[in-house]
């Protein structure tokens, strides 16, 4: 009769080999032993009872994780930041609406800020300076309000990030893709309109470009102006309008795309269990509001139509759309007796159309940048260049940050103490120029760092070790990127590990590739 392998070469018993037979009905046998009972008369927890436990705090993380490609643990942190700080948001949104008046009616201003005292400014912006002075702890949640949005929009940029590199956008990951792409004009527009609302010389000045973006619009531009603004703007309306798409139609939005973004676990637990990423969200971001001052209104003063504060930049997420308004050239030209500014139409509407699309439909183009479709006839696929979606993921991020510095010209010339159009020449020529530069430079580098790694696998890692052969010369010693374990050695271990043995049983002696 045939001998099996386990059979011709017995195990010892200590081994892993050395297993109890596997009854026919599939399961493992078990032999029920005596439950212990506890003083208070229960039982003990048994193995059964232990395994249990442990996969119902493994359905709790599940079930409390947002929609994230398998093994990607950052990409679900980043989104479990974000939903946090949107919570965040909220609730401290519905404490400051109480007190907040969304009325743009002329008052004489007369309370606890006295730099202030007498000066004429609408009933929203008095309301935000009694939360910030007059009201107990007004002056915390506000910041701690604003810098939640803040985090919300950083999260959504890092998760998307970690997706885009490593390659978890197409199949499955589409949906969540699309979805935390839309995410972030959403987020932006819901910030931007909440900056909007204290009236100050700031939210004024966002205000104005607004209005100069939409007059740029060929044919309707006009009428969406009066349409927006309930007549020549500023008017008197746009506070309380503004108002309304900031606490219910952008917040409805994101929350339904969030809910989207969830991926419930099929089998609920019954004990949920706190995420300790929500108290740290928590904590991190009420830390902020308490020692890191953002948004003082009262120092700008309130708005005044055809003024506006030296220096004035929008907030981080802003940037890279304010930035190709302040280095575009004034372009202009006559359509038919009608005139089209180019200079703000293309950066203000074209620029963030175009990136926002691109992003969203990257994963449709994504085979055809790498390279990795296969060719038609008998030829085998050839392999995917990973190192051209390394590239063009570089060369947006390049593209981005410098529209992002562009939004600061003005300082970048005032503390380098070189003139305003020097520097606004210098960006125009990096935002052209700047990524086919990165996107060349990342895809050499990938490329040196795939050729390192294949003739490593080829040719064995360099030791620096150098020995001399019996007929005089010196040659490398190179050391396998897997190296053999010696016979009869046990399996690696953590130190074996990270030194790059595998056990190999085939081999008869480790082999050095020369």
């Amino acid at each position: 009769m045939k001998q099996s392998p386990e059979q011709r070469h017995p195990a010892p018993a200590g081994s892993r080999r050395h297993r109890p037979p596997v009854p026919v009905s599939g399961r493992r046998a078990r032999t029920p032993g005596p439950a212990r009972l506890l003083p208070g008369g229960g039982r003990a927890m048994t193995a059964g009872n232990a395994t249990k436990a442990a996969r119902a705090r493994k359905a709790v993380r599940a079930a409390a994780r947002l929609t994230a490609p398998a093994g990607d643990r950052w990409a679900a942190v980043f989104g479990r930041i974000a939903v946090y700080s949107f919570i965040v948001a909220l609730i401290s949104g519905v404490l400051l609406l109480p007190f907040f008046r969304p009325d743009m009616t002329s008052v004489v201003y007369h309370g606890s800020y006295h730099k202030l005292d007498g000066v004429p400014m609408s009933r929203a912006y008095q309301s935000v300076l009694g939360i910030s002075f007059d009201l107990r702890g007004g002056l915390l949640i506000r910041q701690v309000h604003h810098w939640s949005a803040d985090l919300f929009a950083a999260a959504i940029i890092l998760r998307l990030l970690r997706a885009f590199f490593r390659g978890r956008f197409s199949g499955r990951a589409l949906p969540g893709w699309l979805i935390w792409v839309a995410l972030l004009p959403l987020g932006m527009l819901a910030a931007y309109t909440g900056t909007i609302l204290p009236d100050d010389g700031l939210s004024g000045g966002s205000l104005s470009v607004i209005t100069g973006v939409l007059l740029s619009v060929p044919v309707i531009g006009t009428h969406l102006v009066f349409w927006i603004f309930g007549g020549a703007p500023p008017g008197h309306q746009i506070i309380g309008r503004d108002y309304w798409v900031h606490i219910l139609v952008l917040p409805a939005l994101a929350g339904a795309l969030l809910l989207l973004a969830f991926r419930p676990s099929l089998r609920w637990p019954r004990r949920a269990r706190l995420d300790p990423l929500l108290p740290i969200t928590c904590a991190v971001l009420v830390l902020l509001g308490t020692i890191a001052q953002i948004n003082p209104v009262w120092l700008i003063g309130p708005y005044q139509p055809g003024s506006i504060s030296s220096g004035a930049v929008p907030d981080w997420y802003m940037g890279f759309l304010d930035g190709p308004l302040r280095i575009m050239p004034a372009w202009e030209l006559s359509v038919a007796g009608h005139p089209l500014d180019l200079g703000v139409l293309i950066p203000g509407l074209v620029v963030p159309a175009l990136f926002f699309t691109r992003l969203a439909l990257y994963p449709l183009t994504d085979r055809w940048i790498t390279g990795g479709r296969p060719p038609r006839g008998l030829l085998p696929p050839t392999p995917a260049d990973l190192a051209n979606r390394t590239a063009a993921g570089v060369a947006g991020v390049t593209f981005y940050g410098l529209l992002w510095a562009a939004a600061a010209n003005d300082q970048i010339a005032y503390h380098l103490q070189i003139p305003l159009y020097t520097v606004t020449w210098i960006f125009r020529v990096l935002v052209l120029a700047g990524p086919p530069v990165a996107f060349g430079i990342t895809r050499v580098i990938g490329h040196a760092l795939a050729d390192q790694r294949r003739d490593e696998d080829l040719h064995g890692r360099e030791t620096g070790r150098i020995v001399m052969n019996p007929q005089g010369g010196y040659t490398e010693i190179r050391e396998p990127a897997h190296r053999a374990a010696l016979p009869g050695a046990g399996p690696p271990g953590p130190a074996t590990a990270r030194r790059g043995y595998v056990a190999r049983p085939a081999d008869p002696e480790p082999r050095l590739a020369r």
